[in-house]
């Protein structure tokens, strides 16, 4: 369990943070980009869930969270090796967990209509939030991809943080309900 009794440290006052491993690496590194764009994700999908009755959807979002959480601890531990396996010190992203969200992908979209349109990022609230995390994980994929293009990742994890911005997807269809999907009207404002 963590335990954190002090906040600030100052030992990143030089631009410098710690890994998992102990080494330490530039604030701007992409690993660090990559950390700090899940992180972003994971904010915004709280902030969606905020505005959600307690219920399976923000059950789910709850879950997906603390997975966030998970990412970040995995890419912040590198593994030059390129040995992914979780360990009772080692902290990683499993298939498991995009295979819950592939589940929970197809749980959803039973529910709804097949899709004629490209949607727009909108409808109700709750629907407008979940639009804002899966583009807030969009980002964070491509900051992970890019990091990966120069050291190596997970595999797992990039798998997961792709299958997230899709559950994210039909999330936000599925809480829009009875108003179902705001539609996207090719040229409507010429």
């Amino acid at each position: 369990m963590v335990k954190l009794n002090k906040i600030y440290t100052r030992t990143g006052d030089d631009g410098t943070t710690g890994l998992v491993d102990g080494s330490r690496t530039a604030k701007h590194a992409p690993r660090m980009e990559a950390i700090g764009a899940v992180d972003e994700a994971n904010s915004a999908v709280g902030f969606a869930a905020s505005v959600l009755d307690d219920g399976d959807l923000a059950d789910a979002l709850f879950r997906v969270q603390n997975d966030l959480f998970d990412l970040g601890a995995d890419i912040a531990t590198p593994a030059p090796d390129g040995d992914y396996a979780p360990s009772e010190m080692v902290l990683r992203v499993v298939q498991s967990q995009t295979d819950w969200l592939e589940r929970a992908i197809d749980a959803l979209n039973e529910g709804l209509e097949p899709l004629t349109s490209f949607v727009l990022p909108g409808g109700t609230e709750a629907s407008s939030r979940l639009h804002l995390a899966r583009a807030s994980t969009r980002r964070a994929e491509r900051a992970m991809t890019e990091c990966a293009s120069e050291e190596p990742l997970n595999p797992a994890a990039l798998s997961y943080i792709n299958r997230l911005s899709d559950y994210l997807f039909v999330a936000a269809r599925a809480a829009n309900g009875d108003k179902g999907d705001v539609k996207w009207v090719p040229g409507a404002n010429r």
